[in-house]
């Protein structure tokens, strides 16, 4: 049965001084649970060096970046734009649903209105965000938390010429059971890292694996068809790992690659592919199933 229902529109507005570019893939996926996130910016002083690494989070998820300069010491005016552009898109009557990412509790009122007129809003703040903006919001997500869940293989590696911005602390590196890294992916990865079955006995020497000693000869660069990267690889794990399954543990394709598409711009042709289900086959460690109505199931295999 097709859902007619109208895909929701879902705004995240960012605050770069009070919100770290680590988390924006997680974010991300998050807010797919509202639907597609079509209205995204990130507000900031661009002329400060420390917010080098959300520079570059514009271009790779196309955020369109916010200009405000900082007119006077010690106010912060993007909260003030950021308010504001919020207040226009909610009367506009365009935009369902809200993410606002920081950790100000200056946001708790726009939160509050935003509510009052029926529209969900996901706060995504550090642990220490006062009180009352986390209580403001429909759900309110721990970026820390968040991102120490992420069950993925690959660490994101920093944007080229990261800093980090003033007050924020860099994400200790990642260790895990089994030497898997548990991060979001940002980048392509010669090295995918140590990988193990779930249940954590991992290989005998713990050897570091690469891209090519996972990947099966036959989906090699031969004839077209070019071999997931890294990056392509947890893009598709973050998003089964995020999509509801049925009793077997399989899910609805359809339904992963809408958390898939809401992170990336991917497209399946760019592997040499025509469909999703036809790289889903080719992809190590999944399992894919045609059910009797035409529709695909996948199921990740340990």
């Amino acid at each position: 049965m097709v859902d007619d229902t109208p895909a929701r529109n879902i705004a995240l507005l960012i605050d770069a001084d009070n919100a770290s570019w680590h988390a924006i893939d997680p974010v991300l996926t998050v807010l797919a649970e509202l639907g597609p996130v079509n209205v995204r910016r990130v507000y900031g002083n661009w002329t400060k060096p420390g917010l080098k690494g959300w520079r570059d989070m514009t271009v790779r998820h196309g955020i369109e970046p916010q200009q405000q300069f900082d007119l006077t010491k010690g106010k912060n005016a993007t909260d003030m734009k950021m308010t504001i552009d919020a207040m226009d898109l909610l009367f506009r009557g365009r935009v369902q649903g809200f993410g606002i990412m920081s950790s100000d509790s200056d946001f708790m009122p726009l939160a509050m209105r935003i509510r009052q007129d029926g529209l969900p809003v996901y706060g995504f703040g550090d642990a220490k965000t006062p009180a009352a903006f986390k209580h403001a919001c429909t759900r309110f997500i721990d970026v820390g938390a968040l991102l120490a869940s992420s069950r993925t293989a690959v660490a994101p590696p920093a944007p080229e010429g990261d800093e980090t911005p003033a007050g924020e602390e860099k994400p200790p590196a990642r260790r895990s059971r089994g030497g898997r890294g548990r991060g979001k992916p940002a980048a392509a990865d010669t090295v995918v890292g140590t990988i193990d079955d779930e249940e954590g006995d991992g290989g005998d020497d713990g050897a570091e694996t690469t891209i090519a000693d996972i990947l099966p000869p036959s989906i090699g660069p031969r004839g077209g068809v070019k071999a997931p990267d890294t990056e392509l690889l947890n893009l598709l794990i973050d998003a089964y790992d995020a999509t509801k399954r049925d009793e077997r543990g399989f899910v609805n394709l359809s339904s992963m690659a809408q958390l898939a598409a809401n992170r990336s711009s991917f497209d399946v042709r760019n592997y040499g592919y025509r469909r999703l289900s036809d790289l889903m086959e080719a992809v190590p460690n999944f399992q894919s199933e045609r059910r009797e109505d035409g529709r695909v199931f996948v199921k990740r295999v340990r």
